[in-house]
């Protein structure tokens, strides 16, 4: 019987967790906390509480949190985002695909990049899981985005004086993504591991 509490104890603990993470995604995603938008340029930091659910929770609530973050995403396409709702009216079956792959597979590879790396030590597989969240969404980001939307007038139109794929793409991430980066990296370790603390004390 006490074996049979404790499991669901330890369950209703990773439920409220995963809840709590997906509130403050959602709460990040819809006010200015969340994003940092300059022209057609977005950088977020919505990758933080995915990748601290990620090393915390596991790869699957890093998977979930990473949909949160991609329906969320999604919707900032309907008047929110002038570059989102540029995409939406082009192709609204590939905004949505775009938005939630990327997103999903960010927070899944950093939860198995964190379970891979922390058998050797931790401390440095918090700080690489945390590091490869937006790492790996500016990547399948921007891999999805010339395979949807690469030979569009929107996006040839912004490429407009770049002949050079690679340097349009640099030029694209640029600021924005290192910015993302180094927010990530060092952010979501002191929090993942506070998380972790607090939860320890629960139980």
């Amino acid at each position: 019987m006490k074996t049979t509490k404790r499991v669901r104890q330890a369950k209703t603990l990773v439920l409220t967790q995963n809840a709590v993470l997906a509130s403050i995604v959602v709460l990040m995603a819809f006010t200015p906390v969340g994003y940092l938008r300059l022209g057609a340029v977005e950088m977020t930091f919505i990758m933080i509480p995915v990748a601290v659910g990620a090393i915390t929770l596991g790869e699957k609530s890093g998977a979930f949190l990473g949909l949160v973050f991609g329906i969320s995403s999604f919707v900032q396409c309907f008047g929110m985002s002038p570059f989102g709702a540029a995409l939406l009216q082009i192709n609204p079956i590939y905004t949505f695909i775009m938005c939630l792959v990327p997103r999903v597979l960010m927070g899944y590879l950093c939860g198995v990049i964190y379970k891979l790396l922390t058998k050797h030590k931790k401390g440095v597989a918090v700080i690489i899981a945390s590091f490869s969240a937006p790492v790996i969404n500016t990547i399948l980001f921007i891999a999805s985005l010339m395979i949807f939307f690469g030979k569009s007038d929107f996006i040839l139109g912004m490429r407009a004086g770049t002949e050079n794929l690679m340097a349009f793409l640099i030029a694209f991430v640029g600021l924005n993504g290192v910015m993302e980066i180094v927010t990530t990296t060092l952010i979501a370790p002191p929090v993942a591991f506070a998380v972790e603390k607090a939860v320890k004390k629960f139980k």
